[in-house]
Order: C-alpha cells, then sequence, then structure tokens
C-alpha cells in the first residue's frame, strides 16, 4: 500500500490514518466518494482560498458541496475570500488539483473544518496524491492542522 508525505506526516505524531486507493484518473469528489463504496458526507475536499488581505485560508468540506464563500469569511474573521487559481495550486502548496490534501502543504496555512465532519468517527480527505484518500478521525485531523471547525459548506 502506498505511504505518501501527508500520512508519514501524520504516522510522525501518531496520528492513526488509512489509506484507501482509487482509480486516480477520477477528481470529481462525488464521484470518488462512490469508489470508495463511503457516504458522500464522509469525505471531504480541500480548498484554497485567498482572502482580501493576501491571506491564503484553506477549507476542508463535504466533496459533493460547495464552499459558502461568506460563511469562511466569517469563519476566518476576514472581509471576503476568493477560491485561488488552479494554476496558483501547486506553486502554494505543493498540491495538485485532486490530490490536495490539508496535511502537508509548503506552508501551513490558517484551516477550517466544516462543523459536520465532528459528526462522524472518522473522515476521508485526500492523502496528498490523486487516486489516495485517508481516513482519519476528524478530531486528531484538526489538532494536528490545528484547524477549527465551522459551518462552510452551501446548502
Amino acid at each position: 500500500m502506498i505511504k505518501t508525505n501527508a500520512m508519514r506526516l501524520l504516522d510522525a505524531k501518531k496520528v492513526h490514518n488509512e489509506p484507501h486507493e482509487y482509480d486516480a484518473e477520477v477528481t470529481d469528489g462525488c464521484a470518488v466518494a462512490d469508489m470508495l463504496g463511503e457516504p458522500r458526507e464522509r469525505v471531504f475536499k480541500t480548498l484554497v482560498t485567498e482572502s482580501g488581505k493576501g491571506e491564503y485560508l484553506v477549507f476542508v468540506v463535504p466533496v459533493c458541496h460547495e464552499l459558502d464563500l461568506k460563511a469562511a469569511a466569517r469563519a476566518a474573521g476576514v472581509k471576503s475570500v476568493a477560491m485561488i487559481k488552479q494554476k496558483e495550486l501547486e506553486p502554494l502548496t505543493g498540491y495538485v488539483h485532486g490530490g490536495c490534501s490539508p496535511v502537508g502543504m509548503k506552508k501551513r496555512f490558517r484551516t477550517f473544518f466544516d462543523e459536520s465532519a465532528r459528526s462522524f468517527d472518522t473522515i476521508f480527505v485526500s492523502a496528498g496524491k490523486r487516486g489516495v484518500q485517508m481516513e482519519v478521525s476528524p478530531a486528531a485531523l484538526a489538532d494536528f492542522c490545528r484547524a477549527s471547525f465551522a459551518p462552510l459548506a452551501a446548502e
């Protein structure tokens, strides 16, 4: 089984994570959840935004939901946030679209998890490579990422 850098970082801090592989050509989050045979509400995507003041912020929301930008700005205590351009993702984080993990970015950014993650014992997030998700406790993951929970997903 593959071990990604994100998984190694969690292992080093004794944060249990379980890898799950799927077809790396699939980048649609809803399809990934279906391929894993997991409820879509339990599989999360990592989104990178920029505040109006140029601060990069990371939001982790269920794969089939959009990020509510106003709720995200409220959670971060900023006036506004906007999604970064896809071409900016890899130079900024070290991750490609479809393989962005909240763990192991080039720099540590303020991170926020949708509050729905707390209702599960474990959730799935990208392990930092297309085709690999890792199953991990949301509380342990949020603690590792120094993340807070807030309502973030658009209805």
